[in-house]
């Protein structure tokens, strides 16, 4: 029995079959190779930046090259671009070069690209594109808008949706300062924020705090806060006049007092320590006038001015020389102590000084004239030894001299 003829599937137009193949072959994956002629780098680029992406052919024999993307889609064959993603744009396109730019780059293109050469065996090497992507937002928040002097503040500096995560760095005015960082990850994005805890004195105030980050994608990014202290005064008494020489008696003396703080301060007034204030004195605002000084007006006057933060005080010590007088004067230095306060020096307290010193020089010297007196003494009495109970002045000399058995002792010889 004669079998049935098979029917005969169409046959490929001819033109279609090389087609067929050539994608084919672009779409197989082709085994690695060890890319022996096949050159690439890696590319990092910052987001929305423009990444270009190089295969190179060390030693050409016209061989077909192409570019795949991370998930293995065939960017470029030869010259033609199959991916219908017109951000790849062909750069240059030779035997030995193929070279494309990726434009408005993003966290999604960010991966391994393969360059594949069609030889026998294939070769392929792959570069990798990293993406960087700078902090969105740099913001310092301050616990305190004003602070006062003494007190500790906490400074949170952040830094928004970087990759990779940023460092941060603190300073104040040009002096930097160690704060404490803490990085939270959402998705492939890191929020850095960074602590510093501040105690701030008068010397702060207007000194700009600065947070600085450290990151590749970015260069001089910075923001600051200005800190605002709040102070009590600073109060120094000064001697108008007069201007040189002594405080002397029948002559005026106009001292002048000057505060200041933060805020400025809302009150001055002059007092006598530990003494009411004489009725000839004049007390005009920070100005106090004496127009004939006595001996009773000796003494240490004070100026005290307060604001809001506190209280604070100078003193100025008088004392009222001899019409007479010639000396140097005493020189009234106005120096901080409790509570601001400035206490004068006086040069009595230095003579006095001076003197305790001489006194306890010449109590030495007496001590060690008799010390040494009394040693003299001694030595003579031992030198004349047995001499005090002689009957005559014979036996004394004898005795003194050591008797018949000493002067035998004592015998010299002469040749």
């Amino acid at each position: 029995m004669a079998g049935r003829a098979q029917p005969r599937r169409p046959a490929a137009p001819p033109g279609l079959l090389p087609l067929l193949l050539l994608l084919l072959s672009a779409a197989a994956i082709i085994p690695r190779g060890d890319g022996q002629n096949l050159v690439t780098e890696d590319v990092t680029v910052v987001e929305g930046d423009v990444a270009t992406i190089s295969c190179r052919v060390k030693n050409s024999d016209d061989s077909v090259i192409q570019l795949l993307n991370p998930n293995r889609q065939t960017i470029y064959f030869r010259d033609f671009r199959p991916l219908k993603d017109s951000r790849f744009q062909l750069v240059n396109f030779s035997n030995s070069e193929l070279r494309v730019s990726l434009t408005n780059v993003s966290i999604s293109d960010e991966g391994r690209y393969f360059c594949q050469l069609y030889t026998d065996p294939p070769q392929e090497i792959y570069t990798t594109i990293t993406v960087l992507v700078p902090p969105r937002n740099l913001v310092i928040d301050i616990q305190k808008e004003t602070a006062i002097e003494g007190e500790e503040i906490e400074l949170n500096c952040t830094a928004m949706a970087s990759r990779p995560a940023t460092t941060i760095r603190w300073f104040k005015g040009n002096k930097e300062l160690t704060g404490k960082s803490e990085v939270e990850q959402w998705s492939d994005m890191y929020t850095v924020t960074s602590q510093l805890v501040l105690k701030v004195g008068r010397e702060d105030d207007g000194v700009p705090v600065i947070c600085l980050v450290d990151h590749p994608a970015v260069k001089d990014l910075q923001t600051q806060r200005y800190l605002e202290v709040m102070y009590k005064p600073q109060v120094r008494v000064s001697q108008n006049y007069p201007v040189q020489g002594l405080t002397r008696e029948g002559e005026p003396l106009e001292l002048t007092c000057a505060a200041f703080g933060k805020p400025q301060p809302t009150e001055m007034r002059w007092l006598r320590v530990d003494d009411e204030m004489p009725q000839h004195v004049v007390v005009s605002g920070s100005n106090l006038l004496i127009n004939n000084l006595n001996k009773t007006d000796n003494g240490t006057y004070r100026c005290e001015a307060s604001n809001a933060v506190g209280k604070s005080h100078a003193d100025y010590m008088l004392f009222v020389y001899d019409t007479t007088a010639t000396t140097e004067p005493a020189v009234h230095d106005s120096r901080a102590g409790e509570e601001g306060a400035i206490h004068s020096v006086d040069h009595a307290v230095v003579g006095g000084v001076v003197a305790v010193v001489v006194f306890a020089m010449l109590c030495l010297l007496i001590i060690l004239g008799r010390y040494f007196a009394r040693h003299k003494g001694t030595y003579f009495t031992h030198e004349a030894k047995g001499a005090d109970d002689a009957a005559d002045a014979d036996t004394a000399i004898i005795n003194a001299e050591g008797g018949q058995n000493n002067s035998e002792e004592k015998k010299e010889y002469f040749i």
